[in-house]
């Protein structure tokens, strides 16, 4: 598996100004390129804290326990999320799919993701105060995987476990790195039991809730 450039999450000055605003009870360490909270734990309260303060451009999530902090996206990566917009606007009118929308996911909702989208009615989040919704109603997440080292980790396994722990009936996973569509789906016990894939090119039939069928041809334009 090729897994291209990849960059560091953070710059060192971004770095220095989020520690500066940290609550008083969270060290934060820089190492290599990477953010961490000292003791390696960090509770639900005071990451949002630490999210709300953030220098502009940085979004933090907390995936597994762990502090992370999300990739910026770049332009083929934005242009795959327009395009499901733009898809679900027609094939299912009475949804919307969410970009960058902040969520509550795994056991006991402690986890924090910010998803690349998620599907959901029309309207669903205005009722909800904040920056991180409950995830009830929410029909599919999506993530379109990042040029950046920590995605395999991130991405393949943390967030599918996070994600099903939350209820989401499906968790669509756009892998750039394999030109693959990935859609975790048939939720048990808190666990997505089945993960068929399929090319960039293939046309998709998705379960239920979304009930939709989706030709991904255009993927291919947006292969690195």
């Amino acid at each position: 598996m090729t897994f291209g450039t990849r960059r560091p999450q953070m710059s060192q000055e971004d770095f220095e100004e989020l520690a500066d605003k940290a609550p008083t009870n969270v060290r934060l360490e820089f190492l290599d390129g990477r953010l961490y909270v000292k003791g390696d734990h960090i509770e639900a309260e005071d990451f949002e804290e630490l999210a709300r303060k953030a220098p502009d451009g940085v979004k933090l999530e907390l995936i597994d326990g762990k502090l992370e902090v999300k990739p910026l996206p770049d332009n083929r990566h934005r242009a795959i999320v327009m395009w499901l917009i733009r898809l679900f606007m027609q094939l299912r009118p009475e949804l919307a799919l969410y970009p960058e929308q902040g969520l509550k996911i795994g056991t006991y909702r402690k986890g924090r993701a910010n998803a690349d989208g998620a599907l959901a009615p029309l309207d669903h989040f205005i009722a909800q105060d904040g920056d991180w919704a409950a995830p009830e109603g929410v029909l599919m997440v999506v993530e379109v995987t990042s040029r950046d080292r920590d995605t395999d980790r991130r991405d393949r396994i943390d967030k599918v476990r996070g994600y099903a722990e939350a209820g989401i009936p499906v968790y669509l996973l756009i892998d750039r790195d394999i030109d693959t569509l990935v859609v975790h789906n048939d939720l048990r016990n808190g666990t997505y039991q089945q993960r068929p894939s399929y090319p960039f090119g293939a046309v998709v039939e998705f379960p239920a809730p979304v009930n939709i069928t989706l030709n991904t041809e255009k993927l291919k334009d947006y292969a690195d």
